[in-house]
């Protein structure tokens, strides 16, 4: 078991836990992080060559994902196809508590190294598999990924406008999501080991954490007995009004009134309060029905004044708003900062990083400092001497067999080639 750093505010939640993550792009790994992050020792096991977002390439920032979903946690590189680095693994899982993986189904099974013998290594395993569609019925061995997965489920097709056409979310949901949902799941497995002393294996769907967020548009659909549209910035269930987004001078702020109090407040603020019993706007049912109108008289105020202007006075009455903040304005806003939603580090490889914090805040210790990210197989020799008792001699067997690949020092070349 890990000892985790001393932290203010007492001891971290999931100090003690032992982690084998072989999560693959973001779903996995993202959980895993925040078990990192929360005090778990977390020990990313990834095949010599590497996890696939460290194949990345194309543009400058193509591999940075991968060091914004693995801070915090050892990395070893392990060959499970051979047969020596099938035992190490077993050897690792005998003394894990929890292991994540989100391969296609059928993946672990294929190496033997399925949740059935797992679990027979260690009853006490919480095994949580995330998958894309689930481990059975139908579309199980679809292949799944972020955009498969906005593609099936609705999400794309109530995302855009009616002249775009679907198009996919800027965010990639489905994975987050996921990942989120796993580990809400891996701690209820742990809570229940602590009652029964018996691990078990779990799995999350990425479409099934997807689609409770298509909510309002599930719901135009029950009451409306049709597709819901695809209506832009717009209220998914067309059910509001104001609800969207509007041009300032300087670029976009967005609106919403969900109850009639707001829509009141709004009308003082832009300094029209008749408005407000105007019988078009009275209601929110009227509102809705005269939503083009709406749109117009909130974007004609908010276009004399540019974001900052016309956010201070919606504050003034606390009228839901928000300026559009673009990607480079969110990661250096102070809020978010002091928040750590967003953290400065230096990477040893990289140079300056901002990398991501937990979005969990427990009032009795406060979330780890994001650590860098590991390179490949840069804790092979201190993880698997510390958990296994290896010898120097026996680790230099094993890199000279390719169970482990070549030493990281010797892999630095094709770190900086891909920066």
């Amino acid at each position: 078991m890990s000892n985790a750093p001393d932290t203010p505010g007492g001891a971290q939640p999931l100090a003690g836990l032992t982690v084998l993550d072989l999560g693959q792009m973001y779903n996995g790994s993202y959980c895993g992080m925040l078990m990192a992050l929360h005090g778990a020792r977390v020990i990313k096991v990834e095949p010599p060559t590497g996890e696939a977002l460290r194949l990345r390439a194309g543009s400058p920032g193509a591999r940075l994902p991968l060091y914004l979903v693995n801070s915090g946690k050892k990395a070893v590189s392990l060959d499970l196809r051979s047969e020596r680095g099938h035992e190490i693994f077993l050897q690792l899982v005998r003394q894990a508590d929890v292991l994540i993986e989100n391969f296609a189904p059928g993946t672990m099974e294929r190496l033997g190294l399925g949740p059935d013998r797992l679990l027979k290594e260690n009853p006490r395993l919480v095994y949580a598999a995330s998958t894309g569609y689930g481990a059975g019925g139908a579309f199980a061995h679809y292949p799944a990924m972020d955009l498969t997965i906005q593609a099936m489920t609705g999400t794309m097709a109530t995302t855009g406008t009616v002249e775009s056409g679907p198009l996919k979310t800027g965010p990639a949901g489905a994975d987050f999501l996921c990942g989120v949902h796993l580990l809400s799941a891996i701690l209820m497995a742990l809570l229940q080991r602590g009652i029964t002393g018996r691990g078990q294996k779990l799995e999350v769907a990425m479409a099934d954490a997807v689609i409770p967020s298509l909510a309002s548009s599930i719901a135009f659909y029950l009451g409306m007995g049709r597709e819901p549209p695809r209506t832009g910035n717009r209220h998914s269930g067309l059910a509001y009004a104001p609800y969207n987004v509007y041009a300032a001078t300087d670029g976009h702020i967005a609106v919403f009134c969900v109850r009639n109090e707001h829509w009141a407040d709004l009308c003082q603020v832009m300094e029209q309060p008749q408005l407000a019993e105007d019988a078009r706007f009275a209601t929110i049912a009227s509102r809705v029905q005269n939503m083009d109108a709406v749109d117009a008289v909130v974007g004609g105020w908010v276009a004399q004044y540019t974001r900052a202007q016309a956010f201070e006075r919606l504050m003034v009455r606390h009228v839901p708003s928000a300026p559009v903040l673009s990607v480079s304005e969110v990661l250096h806003e102070p809020h978010f900062r002091q928040r750590g939603a967003v953290v400065p580090i230096e990477h040893p490889v990289m140079g300056p990083l901002l990398v991501l914090g937990s979005p969990l805040h427990l009032g009795e210790a406060a979330a780890l400092s994001p650590s860098p990210a590991p390179e490949l197989g840069q804790h092979n020799r201190e993880v698997l001497s510390e958990m296994l008792g290896l010898s120097g001699a026996e680790l230099d067997a094993l890199e000279a067999a390719g169970v482990l690949g070549p030493h990281p020092t010797k892999r630095q070349g094709d770190s900086h080639a891909h920066r």
